[in-house]
């Protein structure tokens, strides 16, 4: 069969593809890696945020020498309703063996995180990044995201979403990195 395209017709089919080619491209993007964002072995991007309740600076390097949950929320995210009492209640758990979170909010408006953190009372060091920088610098593709951070300063586990599930898997990983440190 010998097909017989003109101009017009190539034209048309160019245009009718490029839509879906461009859908597929973004498809394959958003479901692979981020190439800029931050992964397992890469040292943890340093910040330098002022604490939520305004009572001074958190800085990550403040925390070497312990193995840090660093974790990004917002008061509109879903699940940071229930990541963040789990994360303090395992935060208590194993803090007395060299464990901390740390909290990264970014809502524009610091009275919408402080409203979210009265029906959601934490005790970890929370910071307020309206500026985007740190996010950006660790390569934020959803809410929550959190990055489990050795005593040195690299990154050893990188989660994005939370669920009750979640859970039991990050208390086995923070044990066994504690042990092996």
């Amino acid at each position: 069969m010998i097909l017989n395209f003109n101009k017009d017709k190539v034209r048309m089919i160019s245009r009718l593809l490029k839509p879906l080619v461009l859908a597929s491209s973004l498809i394959l993007a958003l479901s692979t890696n981020n190439a800029f964002a931050v992964s397992v072995g890469d040292k943890a991007p340093d910040f330098n945020l002022p604490r939520l309740d305004s009572a001074g600076m958190i800085n990550l390097k403040q925390y070497r020498g312990k193995l840090v949950y660093v974790d990004f929320w917002a008061s509109w995210c879903s699940p940071c309703r229930k990541s963040l009492p789990a994360l303090n209640a395992i935060r208590q758990e194993f803090r007395k063996k060299g464990f901390e979170v740390i909290a990264i909010n970014l809502d524009e408006e610091r009275d919408d995180a402080m409203k979210f953190l009265k029906e959601f009372p934490v005790t970890y060091p929370t910071a307020h990044d309206v500026s985007g920088n740190v996010p950006e610098a660790y390569g934020l593709v959803g809410m929550p995201t959190a990055y489990l951070i050795d005593k040195k300063g690299t990154v050893q586990w990188v989660h994005v979403g939370f669920k009750k599930s979640d859970i039991e898997p990050l208390k086995q990983k923070i044990n066994t990195l504690l042990n092996q440190q």
